[in-house]
């Protein structure tokens, strides 16, 4: 079985995150690394898709700023969604044959990590993309896959603040009800366990074997390709 090489760096500023991306994806699309995850949380930030509507923020950046929350851009799909502190981040950057398989395996991966907390957890049909408990969505999917590889990917509300969900139009969907898996469980479950569990699921979705690998193992990797 292929490895799924899988780096779990802390909490990275987005945009930090997002250079790293393209760094590792040039890597991977050109060979030079096999196919990788980063698993991370964010500070605080609300970042627009390239489908993002001017009413998905209904308030000005500034605004956002003012209560303690970036606002960035991002060349994944999707809308606007938040990111913070307690929410799992994921960015596999692999190899992608066909992108309604890649997102089926994200979503099958987020399930079974649930599942695994004792929360049943579903994927619905588009437009309502992602994971839902019931009528709450709980895990979010926005990827972009160029030159067969994938960036960007998904993120898993576990014990993060729900409020800044509450002033945006997250995903694009009005009037959406937003979870965690605190809250749907009512204990902290904690986010180092539960990364634990995710990037498990996440490379046996993928029909890989992980492999746990340091960030500077990946650069090394990088330079020595180079």
């Amino acid at each position: 079985m292929s490895e799924l090489w899988v780096s779990h760096l802390g909490a990275l500023p987005y945009a930090e995150a997002f250079e790293l991306q393209r760094t590792l994806h040039r890597r991977r699309a050109a060979g030079d690394l096999p196919d990788l995850a980063l698993v991370l949380e964010h500070p605080p930030v609300y970042t627009r898709g390239k489908r993002t509507e001017p009413g998905d923020l209904p308030m000005d950046a500034d605004w956002y700023r003012d209560q303690g929350i970036d606002v960035e851009d991002s060349d994944r799909g999707g809308r606007v969604t938040y990111h913070g502190p307690g929410q799992l981040v994921a960015y596999p950057i692999v190899a992608v044959e066909r992108v309604a398989d890649y997102v089926h395996a994200l979503e099958s991966a987020m399930v079974a990590a649930l599942g695994d907390e004792g929360v049943a957890a579903e994927a619905r049909d588009v437009p309502f993309t992602g994971v839902w408990v019931g009528d709450a969505k709980i895990g979010s999917i926005g990827v972009r896959v160029r030159d067969g590889v994938s960036m960007h990917g998904l993120a898993v509300n576990v014990d993060n603040d729900l409020a800044p969900f509450e002033w945006i139009v997250p995903c694009g969907i009005d009037h959406v009800r937003v979870t965690s898996l605190a809250r749907e469980t009512g204990r902290e479950p904690g986010l180092p366990c539960f990364r634990k569990r995710m990037a498990f699921r996440l490379a046996e979705a993928l029909g890989h074997r992980q492999r746990l690998v340091s960030l500077d193992r990946l650069v090394e990797r990088q330079v020595a390709a180079a």
